[in-house]
């Protein structure tokens, strides 16, 4: 049985919920960056969403090893386009983008597959070399400790690889991943282009990277977007990384020769290869131009030619156990036409070395031993198992270990968005008066009551709002304005469950005062079976939806749930304050005249008939 409603203690209920809210504004105005205001979408302030749907080869769901990778990686390349603002979060198995303002149109194309191409390498230095040093075309940085032995060789992959004799210039040194290069091989002249690549492309391209002087002073205003200082930096780095002459088409110009060999000195020593700097030139260089790169830990600095075969040619990688090789190794297939290509260059190339380029870094730069007809290719080299395959999946797929496709992409002008924004705040203001005054006429001071719960329930949601954008980066877009619309329903339902359970006990004769706890024990089961219900709807909604209809369900599950909290702590608790009081429980103000002239007409007719018995 309820306990006597002498015995409920309101005060109790108040000091808890006063604590919540104090802890959730005290979050608010004191963590993170302070800012009192919840994250928008941007079909609120303007943007572009662009959804990523992941595709495995199998049709299997992706792991969510290789769905944090992909999305790390797509993170990346949206920094490296120079936005503020922008996220990338995972939903399911999508990739969600999200870049506010107008910068977001290279977005729609951020979750293709990198950039990844087949260059020479005319000469390479360890990244630790000065500069003045005269590079080592083709044996490279034979005596970096701390790289991996790798050799390319060429036959079908049920054939014999190259000897593992091949892997002694790096003294059996362990790298710390498969982007470790073994540097042995004989090497070819610096500055000396592959013949193949001498039908022009180059010299095409020449006019277009290296004559952008009048432009020189023009990127230091202060006024420039963001995007625009972006496309600055990629111009001047493509000056000097991606020259024309660092490669000269006719090697017997001795003249040209010596400007080649200055050139690719003073750009290995001005090179940066730390890892940890975004590269401006990343998905932005010229295939058809030589180029200055790092590895990819940042060990080994290289000149290389344009890209002769580009990474589309590549038909499959794979990672397998080789007995004879005694390791891991990945095995490399080419279309009809990249194989022929590849065929090409290695029957002119051998004991040089290919690099793999994926976004201006080189992840593999093997030494050729020997011409590869039909173009199987088997990669060896000191890899672990995690090591093999992680290349194959760079050669597979780029850098992207998911295939992607898009499945939504939304641009909104941020004028649009301030429309969207002020629409949604109309219909919800105008749905809550509509809810104050059928409270005010139908339940008087109990829809008072029904206010101000919803006030104080409106304080929980704005906090709660704020802090996940900052904890989790929710953002509130239009569909969870939505959300939040019908979750003001939900509440109100539950106010109206309540208030018609008072109105059944005092039907029944008892006194607004008794019938409270009475009422509250049967109203809280039904209170509580209904929001369960609308909370299993909205987390079936929220597994099985995407895009906005999932911030739709999300927002009405919080909103049920914070429906719980105000009935519980504040609005059951006032109707018992309201029950104590003479003036305020009168049926004038209380609106329960007629429901207590029929509790009275009971009791009498009762005691009437207790009496004739």
């Amino acid at each position: 049985m309820a306990p006597p409603a002498g015995q409920i203690r309101p005060g109790r209920y108040f000091a808890f919920f006063v604590v919540i809210v104090a802890a959730l504004y005290s979050l608010v105005f004191f963590t993170g960056d302070g800012s009192p205001t919840p994250k928008l979408g941007i079909d609120l302030k303007g943007g572009t969403r662009v959804t990523l749907t992941a595709r495995t080869a199998d049709g299997s769901d992706p792991s969510r090893e290789q769905l944090q990778q992909a999305r790390q990686i797509i993170e990346n390349r949206v920094n490296g386009i120079g936005v503020s603002g922008a996220e990338v979060l995972l939903d399911g198995s999508n990739v969600v983008i999200t870049v506010p303002g107008d910068q977001g149109e290279q977005a729609k194309t951020l979750g293709q597959t990198a950039q990844l191409g087949f260059r020479q390498v005319i000469a390479a230095v360890p990244a630790g070399q000065p500069g003045g040093q005269q590079p080592d075309a083709g044996a490279g940085a034979g005596d970096g400790g701390d790289q991996s032995g790798e050799d390319q060789s060429g036959g079908d992959q049920g054939s014999e690889g190259a000897p593992a004799d091949e892997n002694q210039d790096s003294g059996g040194a362990e790298g710390e991943d498969a982007t470790g290069d073994n540097q042995g091989g004989g090497g070819s002249p610096a500055g000396v282009a592959p013949a193949q690549q001498s039908d022009g492309d180059s010299a095409d391209n020449a006019d277009g990277a290296d004559n952008a002087d009048g432009a020189g002073n023009a990127g230091q205003d202060d006024d420039r977007t963001l995007q625009e200082e972006a496309a600055e930096q990629i111009r001047k780095a493509k000056e000097w990384r991606q020259n024309p002459a660092l490669l000269p088409m006719d090697p017997s110009d001795q003249a040209a020769m010596q400007q080649a060999q200055q050139l690719q000195q003073e750009a290995l020593a001005r090179l940066n290869c730390d890892p940890n700097d975004l590269d401006p030139l990343a998905g932005n260089d010229d295939p058809k131009l030589p180029l200055v790169a790092c590895n990819q830990d940042g060990t080994e600095k290289y000149v290389l030619s344009p890209v002769f075969l580009k990474g589309t040619a590549i038909n499959d990688a794979s990672s397998v156990y080789n007995a004879q090789e005694g390791g891991w190794v990945v095995n490399l297939s080419f279309t009809p036409q990249g194989a022929d290509t590849w065929a090409d260059f290695t029957a002119q190339n051998i004991g040089q070395r290919a690099a793999f380029v994926l976004d201006t870094e080189v992840v593999s730069a093997p030494t050729i031993n020997q011409a590869i007809a039909g173009g199987d290719t088997q990669i060896t080299g000191q890899f672990t198992q995690s090591e093999a395959k992680n290349l194959a999946d760079v050669l597979k797929y780029g850098s992207l270990p998911l295939s992607f496709e898009s499945s939504d992409a939304t641009t909104v002008s941020a004028t649009l968005g301030l429309a969207t924004l002020e629409a949604g705040l109309i219909a919800g203001a105008v749905g809550l008066a509509l809810v104050f005054l059928y409270c005010l006429f139908y339940y008087r001071i109990l829809g008072v009551l029904t206010i101000l719960s919803l006030a104080l329930s409106a304080m929980i949601v704005y906090a709660v709002l704020v802090l996940l954008g900052r904890w989790i980066g929710y953002t509130l877009d239009i569909a969870g304005v939505v959300g939040f619309i019908v979750g003001v329903g939900v509440t109100a339902d539950s106010f109206v469950v309540y208030f018609e359970r008072l109105k059944d006990e005092m039907r029944e004769g008892r006194t607004f005062r008794s019938a409270v706890p009475r009422g509250w024990q049967k109203a809280r089961r039904t209170i509580l079976a209904s929001d369960a219900i609308m909370f299993l709807a909205a987390g079936a909604l929220y597994v099985l939806a995407v895009g906005e209809v999932k911030g739709f369900a999300f927002t009405l599950g919080m909103t049920t749930v914070l429906d719980l909290i105000v009935v519980f702590l504040v609005t059951h608790p006032l109707v018992a304050v309201v029950s104590r009081s003479k003036k305020l429980s009168s049926p004038k103000l209380s609106g329960l005249g007629a429901v207590q002239r029929i509790g009275e007409s009971r009791r009498a007719a009762v005691r009437t008939a207790v009496k004739e018995a």
